[in-house]
């Protein structure tokens, strides 16, 4: 068979993902299972693999599923049980008066305080909280959500303290490692753990331009769209402001990545830089000299509107603003201490680990849990646990925290654990007797044959649309991975560079994720107007993909 007709036989899972999902809106929970299943059935039908090995597959995917669940679960629990000893309400209602100005609330709290809890928690938290918190502020629902949406970008390769670079990138350990030692140029020779501490120095460098141009672009949208004169040019009055918020994210942003690898960028890139523009904007540091609002309600379209009524919030303060946020300053700190190599705490945590090691026989098919190292039990559910006591928590209120959390775990769960044994199938498709390349390996090299030099342009939309399809980053990585590093190899690309893109498009992808898009629009009460939110985000995402493909080919053919 040919390697074109290979690489559409192995493409057929994720198109159905698209189709079910997209054209036909079935849940995850529903898509993902018979996605697995035409995966399995393609992989013994055309690649021959030896059903057992499918089925060591699927549960090596389950297995790595249970280890990205726990990590959801403790960044669900942290933030219920903040929402039940009332830190959650006392952060939002600590927002309202730092300005009036419609365009720095917006900096602030989609952009600079969405890039924290999407470097703590991830997986489509940032815009869920964020949404409401405008909502409150008297924004247009369909503003709030759009602006959320696009600015919970950049942050997003890093989420939940790098999970989508270090478990999203995994499979690619084996081949790596050999490339290394074969002197694969572009890798070096350290390794696997120091080629992920590349994708991430990579990976903030792709997202440097935009990091300072789409936040002031999503303004200048605000203003463009929903103000009373429609003009684009208000929102630029904010540039300085907008250039500064950039420059005091960017800057932790990038010498984390730097100093420590994937885990910190984002979340401390926006802790650092919450602080500083809060304290910045509350002395009228680089602001403008008039605030700016939205039109009078009576002009506001019906499709801005849902059904929760916006500036309606009677925020309290129930603690001060420090015991409300001290459970973030611990889950940093911890963080800090626990993956530091000069410290002990790292190699304690990770001694302890449970292995499967060759699942039913099959030696390239194993599974490791090292469960005090996930950031879901060190520090998320331990920080749950000690806020039960520093808030004064009621036991009803630590049990509905708990008890929620572990509800909304029903979803995910099922999406997760099928997703990811389609991709351990995927990977595993190469141990074939037909001597195949894996499915992964064979789009890869039709993807070259077809696009050659010019593959730096896609890369990132290849991540965006595992994002789009799968809704998350994480898998995406997981997803395509192997397919970006084998189109590098082909082509003779740096396949750190290519990869990075693939991080990069991961990210760019939150902007359109449908799971987040529907996540979101709930909060703020826009359900039923998902393709609309998806038009308007839309084209960001084909500028980000442009700007960070461009940078890309600036690294591989002239700088490299």
């Amino acid at each position: 068979m040919s390697i074109f007709a290979l690489a559409l036989l192995a493409l057929a899972p994720i198109v159905l993902v698209l189709v079910l999902m997209v054209g036909m809106r079935w849940p995850a929970t529903k898509a993902m299972p018979l996605t697995w299943l035409v995966a399995a059935c393609l992989a013994a039908a055309v690649w021959k693999m030896d059903p057992m090995l499918i089925a060591a597959s699927t549960l090596s995917g389950f297995g790595s599923a249970i280890n990205v669940l726990i990590i959801v679960f403790g960044a669900i629990l942290i933030l219920y049980t903040l929402r039940e000893s009332g830190a959650m309400e006392t952060i939002s209602a600590g927002f309202y008066g730092i300005s009036a100005d419609r365009r720095i609330q917006t900096i602030i709290i989609a952009f600079m305080f969405g890039a924290f809890i999407e470097g703590s928690a991830g997986f489509g938290t940032p815009a869920a909280i964020a949404a409401p918190l405008l909502l409150g502020l008297g924004f247009p629902a369909m503003a709030a959500v759009v602006v959320c949406l696009v600015l919970n970008s950049f942050p997003v390769t890093f989420g939940a303290v790098g999970t989508p670079v270090w478990f999203g990138l995994k499979n690619l350990r084996q081949q790596v490692n050999q490339d290394t030692i074969e002197g694969v140029s572009g890798l070096g020779t350290a390794g696997f753990d120091i080629f992920l501490q590349h994708i991430a120095q990579w990976s903030t460098l792709l997202h440097a331009v935009m990091i300072y141009m789409l936040p002031l672009l999503t303004v200048c949208f605000l203003t463009g769209v929903f103000g009373k004169n429609k003009s684009w040019r208000e929102g630029l009055g904010v540039w300085k402001f907008s250039f500064f918020a950039s420059t005091v994210f960017f800057v932790p942003y990038a010498a984390t990545a730097f100093a420590f690898g994937e885990e910190f960028p984002a979340l401390l890139g926006g802790l650092a830089g919450l602080a500083i523009i809060i304290f910045a904007a509350q002395r009228g540091f680089l602001l403008p000299k008039e605030d700016w609002d939205f039109a009078d309600r009576d002009q506001w379209s019906a499709d801005w509107v849902g059904s929760i009524p916006s500036g309606t919030s009677d925020l309290k303060q129930h603690m001060s603003q420090f015991q409300a946020w001290l459970p973030y300053f611990l889950i940093a700190g911890l963080l800090v201490l626990t993956r530091l190599s000069s410290l002990p705490f790292k190699e304690m945590l990770n001694s302890v680990a449970f292995s499967w090691n060759s699942i039913l026989g099959y030696d390239t098919v194993n599974f490791t849990m090292k469960p005090l190292y996930l950031p879901g039990i060190i520090p998320f559910t331990l920080v749950a646990i000690l806020t039960a006591f520093l808030h004064r928590m009621e036991v009803g209120k630590v049990t509905k925290a708990w008890g929620d959390a572990f509800k909304a775990l029903k979803n995910p769960t099922i999406a997760m654990f099928f997703a990811v044994a389609m991709v351990e199938i995927f990977k595993q498709s190469g141990n074939n007797p037909q001597q195949y390349l894996s499915m992964p390996l064979t789009m890869a090299d039709a993807s070259a044959a077809m696009v050659g030099d010019v593959w730096p342009a896609f890369a990132a939309f290849v991540g965006a649309l595992g994002s789009f399809i799968t809704g998350s980053a994480t898998v995406s990585n997981l997803l395509f991975a192997e397919f970006q590093y084998g189109v590098a190899s082909t082509i003779h690309m740096n396949p750190e560079v290519i990869v990075a893109l693939q991080a990069v498009g991961g990210a760019m992808g939150n902007m359109i994720c449908v799971h987040n898009i529907v996540a979101a629009s709930a909060t703020v009460g826009l359900i039923g107007m998902e393709g609309m939110i998806l038009r308007r985000t839309f084209p960001p995402l084909l500028a980000y993909g442009a700007t960070v493909g461009l940078a890309g080919a600036l690294l591989i053919f002239v700088i490299l």
